[in-house]
């Protein structure tokens, strides 16, 4: 069975491939040369910041015919991607743990400091309860952890009815959305 994500408001089949290093049999995450070095297959490839931003001229021509996403990292600044995101099929922001939420000031920074239209997609610890709250800052994607069901996670797209803040979703709070009764004049009598 082909690999499924959250694609706006249903499950799509997903024909993106995700480049990571590889870690070392220690768990040690890659060096930065390493990365900027990877070897990027054929086909759609959503590949690290780094790779794109070392083999950028190598990658272009499949960029513009569609090929060729990047993902970004918590500690990376979307800025970085400001000149290029014309020309990109999708950015990616990566949780490596449900608890970093450093790539929900990513996702916003892009949709509204950067104007990103194309698709914004979560990757990597990415949970049912965090949907939402990732739509409203403009994810319109997310490729859930594989050990949860997909089905299920659907389900944290509607969890609320109603928002009272203002976010890249709804760019008017609450309270400035539904009128209220002008007060009452106090008549004569009563003052």
């Amino acid at each position: 069975m082909p690999k499924q994500i959250i694609k706006g408001h249903g499950i799509v089949a997903d024909d993106w491939n995700l480049l990571r290093a590889p870690e070392s049999a220690e768990g040690v995450a890659a060096s930065a040369e390493t990365v900027a070095a990877l070897d990027v297959p054929q086909g759609r490839v959503i590949v690290p910041l780094a790779t794109w931003l070392a083999q950028r001229d190598a990658l272009s021509a499949r960029a513009a015919a569609g090929e060729i996403g990047v993902w970004l990292a918590p500690d990376e600044d979307p800025v970085a991607l400001r000149e290029d995101l014309p020309r990109l099929a999708l950015v990616a922001i990566d949780f490596p743990k449900f608890t970093d939420g450093r790539g929900y000031s990513h996702a916003w920074n892009l949709r509204s400091r950067l104007g990103w239209k194309g698709e914004l997609r979560a990757i990597g610890d990415v949970l049912r309860d965090q949907l939402f709250s990732m739509q409203r800052v403009g994810f319109d994607a997310y490729d859930t952890r594989p050990d949860r069901s997909i089905e299920d996670a659907l389900k944290g797209l509607t969890v609320f009815s109603e928002t009272y803040q203002a976010s890249v979703d709804q760019r008017v709070p609450l309270f400035r959305r539904h009128g209220r009764p002008a007060p009452a004049q106090a008549t004569t009598a009563e003052a």
